[in-house]
């Protein structure tokens, strides 16, 4: 596990940023697991600039986000996969029908989920990006007393409803998600994480330093062969 330690959020976006524009430049028609929530903005920025620039194309690259929320239209400003749009494809030239996301609105939750992993594994994630939650989840494979394999339905927990509900101000936050489970993260060929603010010390002291235990979902990065950790001055008081 290589770990990097910087200043700021700004810095870690404009490192890691790099590090998949070089990895797009190198591979066109990579494929990149992608997170949502504050910590990979900057991350995406830098890549849509380096878009808009003539830098990098998307064109080619094929995306699968790591989770969605149950019961939430496609077209919420909360949706993942509004998110997604937002903060990045919508200012690429990423084809739409490469990007992928689970279906939070699926009728038969256990086919969505079947559907996903088959095409996981088929694609073969090159790199996947992803942040971390204040109790070590990754994804939404919260604190358990065992790893996950494949993609579930998972019921939040309420320091994951409590930290995300604030940007609900007009709908409640919902209560279940669709996610990747830790075996579907586990076989990208890399693995990036990122994380930033003291709230999150505490799960990257576990991470890090702590025993692997299902009970901080993170802490399985230890036995991946190539994972690089970016965190802040805060996030890294702790170790």
């Amino acid at each position: 596990m290589k770990i990097t330690v910087m200043e700021n959020a700004a810095q870690i976006g404009e490192a890691v940023g790099k590090l998949f524009v070089d990895a797009i430049q190198k591979k066109p028609n990579i494929v990149l697991g992608l997170a949502t929530g504050a910590s990979p903005v900057p991350t995406y920025q830098y890549i849509y600039g380096e878009c808009q620039k003539g830098n990098v194309s998307l064109k080619e690259v094929c995306t699968y986000n790591l989770d969605e929320y149950v019961d939430l239209p496609k077209s919420d400003k909360n949706s993942y996969y509004t998110f997604m749009h937002k903060e990045l494809f919508d200012h690429t030239d990423i084809a739409e029908e490469n990007v992928h996301f689970l279906d939070g609105n699926a009728t038969d939750v256990e086919a969505e989920c079947k559907r996903y992993d088959e095409a996981l594994s088929k694609a073969g994630v090159d790199i996947q990006l992803l942040g971390i939650g204040r109790n070590g989840h990754i994804g939404f494979n919260e604190p358990s007393s065992y790893f996950t394999k494949g993609a579930f339905k998972v019921k939040l927990t309420e320091s994951t409803i409590e930290a995300n509900s604030k940007y609900f101000d007009e709908n409640p936050m919902p209560h279940y998600a669709l996610t990747m489970g830790v075996g579907s993260i586990m076989q990208a060929k890399k693995i990036v994480l990122i994380a930033t603010g003291s709230a999150k010390a505490d799960a990257m002291k576990a991470m890090i330093d702590g025993q692997v235990t299902p009970s901080c979902p993170a802490s399985i990065l230890q036995f991946h062969q190539d994972v690089e950790v970016y965190m802040d001055k805060d996030a890294a008081k702790l170790l």
